[in-house]
């Protein structure tokens, strides 16, 4: 499953970012493979909205197409 198709208040983790400038990008804002975090909004045809502790992070659509996660 990608993290496009995550819906609101669930719960996943980070399995495969495929891209190593994508990333690079996500370590900064302290998103890895195998970290847990929560949908916490799906903006229509926008941005997924995601929480990592005290911290909200958007992700345009198109990258969270790339971006393989699972339920937890």
């Amino acid at each position: 499953m990608t993290l496009d198709s995550a819906n609101k208040g669930q719960k996943i983790e980070i399995i495969n970012i495929p891209d190593a400038n994508i990333r690079v990008q996500a370590i900064r804002l302290g998103i890895y493979e195998g970290s847990k975090l929560i949908c916490s909004e799906k903006l229509p045809a926008g941005p997924v909205i995601l929480q990592n502790r005290m911290q909200e992070i958007a992700i345009g659509r198109n990258l969270a197409r790339k971006i393989k996660v699972k339920l937890v």
